[in-house]
Order: structure tokens, then C-alpha cells, then sequence
């Protein structure tokens, strides 16, 4: 029971810490509700009430077409899914984590394995939530077909890796000024409630709104994403390689301050917290 446990190669330091990981991501999963079909029952039903009040306010405002040639739901939901998926991961990986934590204090236990435990239960769950809510539309509603699934499945990845990128941003700020963290996240997510462009098409924005929506990384995913699933429609305004070099240099900056972070955060920090 006391006994510390050694890693005699390779291999079995990455089997347990693949292991690690594993068990952090179910814990995870398992704190959002006691019952984990029910927490992902409510993944679901978050992403279908987007959805609806998308539809709605579409009806509202009388765009009942969709702006590309396709499927008009299909169109809301790209936006929708990439978007939910980005903003809970930068928030899962902001608030991974804490020296004062009472888990951190454990031996095996790491920063990297709370990180990818956090991140890897947002993806599951917005996987599984996905696939369920095609998967109904598809065989309850109306037939949908996705003219690049592969294409359209790895940018669903660069969705939730750039969100892991710039929650590590914030997550090396986090010890500094708690506040100032919580502040910069919430704000980060409700921008990107407009400046995602889930609401319209990029090759339809004029020239001079352009600049104000090509800084987003998210932007750039939702556009390029709907060319993968829609046949009749090519991104000209947006780049596939922008979000993969942002996400990069937010993970190099996302290191160098939590790295040096670490070198200087104290329990005491958080003491008056």
C-alpha cells in the first residue's frame, strides 16, 4: 500500500499513464452527473436547444433556406457542434487543474494527465452527443449526406485541439490572477458567439467586416468545415492552415507559461481565495 511504484521501461511509464489518463477522463465524466447516460442525455439536449433557438430566430428574422445549396439543419448544426466543441474544451482545460488541489497531491498524478483527462471527457462527450443527433435526423427526419467525412472529422478534431491550445493559455494565467482567468474565459466564449460565424457564410461578407472575423481560428473551422460536408460549396475568405498555425503558437506560449508559472506557484497563492 506504501509502497512507491517504479517504471521499468518505456513502455510501461506510457502504459501508465495512457492508464492515468483513462481513469482521470471517467472521473471527468462521472462528476458532471452521478448517472453518466444522463450526462451525456444532457449533452445532447444542450446541443439540440441550440439548435431549436437557432431555428427559431432564423424563422424570426424569415431565412428559412439555408445560405449554401443543402441541407438547411445541417448547415445550422456545423456551426453549432464545431462552436460547442471549441468553447467547452477552452473551459475544461482553464479550469483542469490547481496546486492547492487536494488530487494534484498525489504521486502519480500530473498536470499533462488532468489536462488530457479534462479535454479528452469534453470530446467524448460532444462526439457521442454528434453522432446521436445525426444519427436521429438522419433516420428519423431526413436522409443527410456528408460529401467529405473524413475531412470533415479531422477538422472537428483541429476544432477541439486549438480549444485545448488556448484553454492552456488561460490555464497558465489561472494561478496569477484567478479572476482575471475566469474573466478572459467567459469573454473568449461569449465573442465567439458572433465572431464564430456560425450565424452566416464567410464568402458572403463584404470586404471591409472580413478583417473583423479573420482573427478567429473558429471562424476559419466552422467556414472550412461546411466545405467538407457540403458538395456545392468552396471556402474562398478562410485558410485550413490559420487555425493549425494558431493552435501551434498557442500551444507553445500555452507551455512557456506554465512551465515558468509552475517554477514560482506556491499553495499560499490561493490562499485567500
Amino acid at each position: 500500500m506504501f509502497k512507491q511504484r517504479q517504471n521499468r521501461n518505456m513502455f510501461q511509464a506510457a502504459f501508465t499513464t495512457l492508464a492515468l489518463i483513462y481513469h482521470q477522463t471517467v472521473y471527468n465524466l462521472r462528476t458532471e452527473h452521478r448517472n453518466a447516460v444522463v450526462g451525456l442525455l444532457l449533452t445532447m439536449v444542450q446541443s439540440a436547444l441550440f439548435v431549436v433557438v437557432f431555428l427559431a430566430m432564423y424563422a424570426l428574422i424569415g431565412l428559412k433556406t439555408s445560405p449554401i445549396r443543402g441541407d438547411f439543419l445541417l448547415y445550422i448544426m456545423s456551426g453549432i457542434f464545431i462552436f460547442m466543441l471549441h468553447v467547452q474544451t477552452v473551459a475544461a482545460v482553464a479550469g483542469s487543474h490547481s496546486i492547492s488541489s487536494g488530487i494534484i497531491k498525489h504521486e502519480p498524478l500530473n498536470a499533462a494527465v488532468l489536462i488530457s483527462g479534462a479535454a479528452l471527457s469534453v470530446l467524448y462527450r460532444q462526439v457521442i452527443g454528434c453522432i446521436v443527433i445525426l444519427s436521429i435526423y438522419h433516420l428519423g427526419f431526413q436522409e443527410i449526406t456528408i460529401y467529405d467525412p473524413l475531412g470533415a472529422g479531422a477538422l472537428f478534431l483541429l476544432a477541439w485541439f486549438s480549444g485545448c491550445c488556448v484553454g492552456l493559455v488561460f490555464l497558465g494565467i489561472r494561478p496569477w490572477s484567478p479572476q482575471a482567468c475566469k474573466v478572459l474565459t467567459t469573454l473568449y466564449q461569449r465573442i465567439n458567439m458572433f465572431a464564430s460565424g456560425k450565424f452566416f457564410v464567410a464568402n458572403t461578407l463584404p470586404g471591409f467586416i472580413l478583417p473583423w472575423f479573420a482573427w478567429n481560428p473558429l471562424f476559419h473551422l466552422i467556414d472550412q468545415e461546411r466545405g467538407f460536408l457540403f458538395i456545392n460549396y468552396s471556402p474562398h475568405r478562410t485558410s485550413l492552415l490559420y487555425p493549425l498555425w494558431f493552435s501551434i503558437a498557442a500551444l507553445m506560449i500555452g507551455l512557456l507559461i506554465n512551465f515558468t508559472t509552475r517554477k514560482y506557484e506556491s499553495i499560499s497563492w490561493s490562499a485567500t481565495q
